[in-house]
């Protein structure tokens, strides 16, 4: 398989380390499911993490966020070792973690489900700002969570952490299951988020929906990472894309 480090080194990136994960070990219950997950995410980078269904990627963003009992390795957040942190003293730290499955209360409305996280360090949106992302939300701010569609529901959870404060965000399959419109507007918001000073690392299966807010990519296959490369080199590695993911 390609070497990593090589194509990390390939990358004209000159930012500074954000997030620097090593030989990444995790577990849940006895079953062994990340084997030596090797990345990095430098400051104000959109990186995608790539792989079929099963192959890691949810794993490593919750090891990140410490909702992973059991992990070694290492795991750097501005030159400091999180791997023994909290969850919440990471979330303190400026990382937010949105899920594939969105968390949406769905007995509160809008508003109460934007205020309901903490604001954990200043510089968080405010809600004219969030509303100015997501104008959809300021219409629906009094509907409760289960009279949302999929698309406002996704837009609900994006927007929930960026009041918390968070520079770094963690967005897990954030285009599964919506329509091509919706697909478009969330990819604007990454961009618009990125050109603001946000870094983002993204979880997605949609390489083509990748394509459009990335700077590097990174491809998961059994719990590892087996290859990387710059946007700028995604046409040159069309061919290994369709055989790593299988499309």
């Amino acid at each position: 398989m390609p070497d990593v480090k090589m194509a990390e080194a390939a990358t004209k990136s000159t930012s500074a380390e954000v997030l620097s994960v090593s030989d990444l070990q995790a577990w849940y219950g006895e079953s062994h499911i990340l084997h030596g997950i090797n990345f990095n995410v430098k400051a104000g980078e959109v990186v995608t993490l790539l792989g079929r269904n099963g192959a890691g990627k949810t794993t490593t963003l919750k090891s990140v966020m410490g909702i992973i009992g059991k992990r070694s390795g290492s795991i750097r957040f501005n030159n400091e070792e999180i791997i023994r942190a909290s969850s919440d003293r990471i979330a303190r730290m400026g990382i937010a973690f949105c899920p594939e499955e969105r968390g949406i209360f769905a007995s509160l409305d809008v508003r109460e489900n934007l205020l309901l996280p903490p604001v954990v360090r200043s510089g968080g949106l405010s809600l004219d700002q969030i509303f100015e992302l997501f104008p959809n939300l300021k219409e629906r701010l009094n509907s409760q969570g289960t009279k949302l569609s999929g698309g406002e529901q996704q837009m609900l959870a994006i927007a929930r952490i960026l009041r918390t404060g968070a520079r770094f965000l963690m967005l897990d399959e954030p285009t599964e299951g919506l329509a091509p419109v919706i697909i478009q507007q969330i990819g604007h918001t990454i961009s618009r988020l990125k050109s603001e000073g946000f870094t983002i690392l993204l979880v997605e299966q949609n390489f083509r929906f990748a394509s459009t807010v990335a700077d590097r990519y990174y491809i998961v296959e059994h719990g590892k990472v087996i290859d990387g490369f710059a946007n700028a080199e995604l046409s040159a590695n069309m061919d290994k894309l369709h055989t790593y993911l299988g499309v």
